[in-house]
């Protein structure tokens, strides 16, 4: 009698044991579609990290600080290259494109890059945050300050309608002022990136040179093709604007004033920046001191736009107590400064009341004279003929590096509430089968004991 209790109690040990193991079988395969769902956007998570700061340091330059393109060079914030296969987009970076601005980056055709950081920014493309990219730029310091588009001088334009062929060289002009001076720079007089149009030595080409290297671009240079954003009308005209530049009034086409674009981080920075450097001249919220003027005033911020802000930090001002900064601190470090003073425009005073000073005494020569005509540094015009230096790669900070955690956590949250609809046919398989296996399982223990039971001896 005891051999068979025992029997019987090992008999339904066992089929506990068989169902807790399929019960824990299925729950893994439930939980399964999850954690690779989590896994996959963890990697994800950390590509697209990674892959901004490659983006900001090799391809912003010709893309945009979002993406978005400049003058020629295609947008990468694109639904079209988001659904274009992984296997094209990669060749496109990895091989380059013919003909074209867009070089190979692969290391195997002489570029830079590896194929895990190709694979990077493709993935970036395809599934990346354009704004949340365009702030990665901004904190290391490496967005595209180069203006975009001008608006040219109403009055010289019409005036060029009277020479001959005039609005062709109007059509021209409007042309060159939204496509061109982001390079070319004002008037045509070039940067530092791009060679001057309004020069003699370019006169003097063949207008099929010229229609050639606008149509096609200049391979091994930033100069990308146009025949796909500029008609050959346009570009017939962009030719003759070339060749008769030097009977164009100057400054029909001025340089553009385009704010230095900005994040919570970089005007963070900028705050301790300036709190550390320049609060003990200016004042802690820029009233001015009588060593140094009031920035925060409406007139300054209104007539000094962000580039002439860059420069004057930059540069100093000579004969004044305002020192170079741009050989204490990288370009990265000036723009913070110039984006925490920008954001009291909206709020400054339209009279200056510096700190130890009486009000109506005004400020020191260079900042009283800034509307003068000979181009002191507090003025907007007499500042767009300085140079300004070039954006370096230098991470002030890390501020870029805390960007995508609200990503990450969406990306979990997502995943976890589409768990069902994860589950593929290969899941629900295992699920089913587990299930008849311990079906089967337990109706065999339930058989072996009612077996069991049977062949007891009556009592």
């Amino acid at each position: 009698m005891n051999e068979n209790r025992t029997h019987t109690l090992e008999i339904v040990i066992g089929i506990l044991a068989t169902a807790l193991i399929a019960l824990a079988f299925g729950l893994y395969m439930l939980a399964e579609p999850t954690r690779l769902q989590q896994a996959q956007g963890e990697i994800l998570y950390v590509q697209l990290d990674e892959a901004m700061t490659l983006y900001a340091e090799n391809c912003s330059v010709c893309h945009g600080l979002n993406g978005e393109g400049i003058g020629a060079t295609p947008p990468l914030d694109n639904p079209g290259l988001a659904t274009m296969p992984f296997d094209d987009l990669y060749k496109i970076i990895a091989r380059g494109r013919f003909d074209t601005a867009m070089p190979a980056w692969s290391k195997e055709d002489g570029g830079p890059l590896s194929d895990y950081q190709i694979e990077e920014l493709v993935a970036l493309i395809q599934s990346g945050d354009w704004k949340e990219t365009g702030d990665r730029v901004v904190n290391l310091g490496l967005a595209p300050l180069i203006p975009f588009t001008a608006e040219p001088d109403p009055a010289l334009v019409e005036a060029v309608g009277s020479l001959p062929d005039g609005s062709t060289l109007q059509t021209a002009i409007g042309i060159y002022a939204a496509q061109c001076v982001a390079c070319h720079g004002a008037d045509g007089l070039g940067t530092g990136i791009a060679p001057a149009l309004n020069d003699a030595t370019v006169r003097e080409k063949t207008a099929d040179e010229l229609n050639r290297t606008i149509t096609y671009g200049s391979p091994g240079t930033l100069m990308a093709g146009w025949s796909n954003a500029l008609s050959p009308e346009e570009i017939a005209a962009m030719v003759t604007l070339i060749q008769r530049w030097d009977e164009v009034p100057s400054g029909i086409v001025p340089a553009p004033d385009v704010p230095i674009p900005t994040t919570e981080e970089s005007i963070a920075l900028g705050a301790e920046l300036y709190s550390a450097n320049c609060a003990r001249c200016h004042g802690p919220e820029g009233q001015g001191k009588p060593i140094a003027p009031s920035l925060n005033v409406k007139s300054f911020l209104t007539n000094t736009s962000d580039q002439a802000l860059q420069q004057i930090i930059t540069l100093g001002v000579p004969g004044s107590a305002m020192p170079a900064w741009g050989d204490r601190m990288t370009a990265a470090e000036i723009q913070a400064i110039v984006g925490f003073i920008r954001q009291w425009e909206e709020t400054a005073p339209e009279v200056a009341q510096p700190l130890g000073r009486p009000s109506g005494q005004g400020g020191p020569p260079w900042l009283r004279n800034q509307n003068s005509s000979t181009g002191t540094p507090g003025d907007k015009g007499g500042q767009q003929g300085m140079a300004t230096p070039s954006a370096q790669g230098n991470t002030p900070g890390g501020g870029g590096q805390g960007q995508g955690q609200g990503q990450h956590a969406g990306m979990q949250g997502q995943s976890q509430a589409s768990t069902l609809e994860a589950l593929d046919w290969r899941a629900l398989a295992l699920i089913i089968a587990a299930v008849v296996i311990a079906a089967a399982l337990i109706f065999l223990g339930f058989k072996s004991l009612k077996s069991a039971r049977d062949n007891l001896p009556p009592s």
